[in-house]
């Protein structure tokens, strides 16, 4: 069986190629030969996620009459990707992308830190801000005069509080996708939602085409959960999704799931356009593929702009959820602490996902979703979100300001709306900066936690979790980390400053 899980074609991969910015050599360097600058474009495009990891490469011929160059060329540059490890191959089954055995993945996602612990470390690992007072502590409150009926009953709701599912429904009816109590299952956080998915659809061994790059600790989840990923490159400059490559993937690879994150996308902060969202939708429906759409972000644009123009839900596509199983949070928009999650799906889908339960956590407790419905039924979600809002604007626009003044060579997008920053380090490793942040007191994840098998070597990701003075200061750590990976330097390295928030 061929060791590929999706396929790049010669003309694909030939405009990938020509899309690279030549990046100017130094005095007196020559020119690599043909051959050599050829793998090397192969190389950084598996390293930057643009082609994935385990995709079959096309032929020798097929590539050369594509870039106009000798089939002795293609054949050198793909021995010199097998010896360097970026490619390997059988005979009769052509040969496919790797990542050297010296680039392991990073096993698992940035737990965050301990409270007690960030007074010496800015922690930049996890996306999540303070909870947004008044309203937690109004939320408890209310949801405390809420809770003496349930406390007469068991208190084991497997689908959700009915006034809660009511009232999620009531949500998406109000958003334009008419949706019914039976459509809803309440679930400990999006975590847990996906988690129930993945077990319902996937099954150890299935295929499930996921964003390249995507949420660390969704990645994670499915590979303890079994699944063979199959990564499907963003669209150039960060506008969304590559249609034409999630038609292949869907087409070729016949993945069981597709997980997106439309709005806001973790850890790029893109935003799929409404027709991307209609396509695909359509393209899941032909192949027979489960579409599971994130959308915890949501509700978290940062601009006016990007609220005027938010396009349809992608479940807007499938109102019945037949193709289309949406996954929302609270923990996102609202509050980490609060772990309430739900899914919307067709009523037979709900309904498996609810007899399945029984084996998993039974139910989600029942003074948070009183809670969370409080927020929801007296407009304080509305304004809490509204105070998220601000909060994530002022950390981005100083996060940015910080970055760009004391990293001038590091490049991104700003993003519209999310909680994250996708950067471009410079032609650093990523994987060397964490290390080395964390000698001089910031904690930043690195690019390969959020590809599969390796790729993003270049990156980090940035969260708009610190503001004003911090956000200053973790720029300058970052910058110190810079030079010690740019030095070379080992344990050791610039000690990390005191600082009082």
């Amino acid at each position: 069986m061929a060791q590929w899980t999706s396929a790049v074609g010669a003309a694909q991969l030939a405009r990938l190629l020509n899309s690279q910015q030549d990046r100017p050599a130094g005095p007196g360097t020559r020119r690599p030969p043909a051959y050599r600058a050829l793998a090397d474009g192969v190389r950084l495009l598996v390293l930057e996620g643009r082609v994935p990891v385990a995709a079959r490469l096309p032929a020798e011929r097929e590539l050369a009459l594509a870039l106009s160059v000798s089939r002795t060329t293609v054949a050198a540059a793909y021995e010199a990707l097998r010896a360097e490890g970026f490619l390997e191959s059988r005979r009769g089954a052509g040969s496919w992308t790797a990542v050297p055995a010296g680039n392991p993945v990073p096993a698992r996602g940035l737990e965050p830190l301990p409270p007690e612990t960030l007074g010496s470390m800015i922690d930049l690992g996890c996306a999540a801000l303070p909870a947004p007072e008044p309203w937690l502590t109004r939320a408890v409150r209310g949801a405390l005069e809420e809770l003496p009926p349930y406390a007469h009953t068991h208190g084991d709701y497997p689908a959700g509080l009915p006034a809660l599912r009511a009232m999620i429904a009531e949500r998406y009816t109000a958003r334009g996708i008419p949706t019914m109590p039976e459509q809803i299952m309440v679930t400990t956080g999006a975590m847990g939602a996906i988690d129930a998915i993945c077990h319902l659809f996937g099954g150890r061994g299935e295929r499930i085409a996921v964003e390249s790059p995507s949420y660390a600790n969704i990645l994670q989840l499915m590979r303890e959960a079994g699944a063979r990923l199959v990564p499907v490159a963003m669209a150039e400059g960060l506008t969304g999704w590559d249609m034409d490559r999630w038609r292949q993937v869907l087409r070729e690879a016949a993945p069981r799931i597709a997980y997106v994150v439309a709005d806001f996308h973790n850890p790029t902060g893109a935003l799929a356009d409404e027709d991307q969202r209609r396509r695909l939708v359509e393209a899941a429906r032909s192949a027979g593929t489960v579409l599971v759409a994130d959308e915890t972000m949501s509700e978290l644009w940062l601009d006016e702009e990007a609220a005027a123009a938010m396009p349809r839900p992608v479940c807007g596509f499938d109102p019945a959820g037949s193709t289309v199983i949406t996954v929302g949070s609270a923990s996102k928009a609202f509050w980490a602490g609060m772990r309430i999650g739900w899914v919307r799906a067709a009523p037979d889908v709900i309904r498996s996902l609810v007899a399945a339960r029984a084996y998993a956590d039974l139910g989600t407790p029942v003074l948070e979703q009183l809670a969370v419905n409080w927020l929801f039924s007296t407009g304080g979600w509305e304004q809490a979100v509204e105070l998220r809002r601000g909060q994530a604007r002022e950390n981005r626009d100083a996060l940015v300001a910080a970055v760009r003044r004391e990293l001038p060579d590091w490049e991104f997008e700003v993003p519209r709306g999310g909680l994250t920053l996708w950067v471009r380090a410079g032609g650093l490793s990523g994987s060397r900066l964490a290390e080395a942040g964390e000698r001089v007191g910031v904690r930043v994840p690195s690019g390969p936690r959020f590809g599969v098998d390796g790729a993003f070597e270049g990156y980090v990701r940035l969260p708009f979790t610190v503001g004003g003075a911090v956000a200053d200061e973790a720029a300058a750590r970052l910058a110190a980390a810079a030079r010690i990976v740019q030095s070379g330097g080992t344990a050791g390295g610039e000690a990390p400053r005191t600082f009082v928030a």
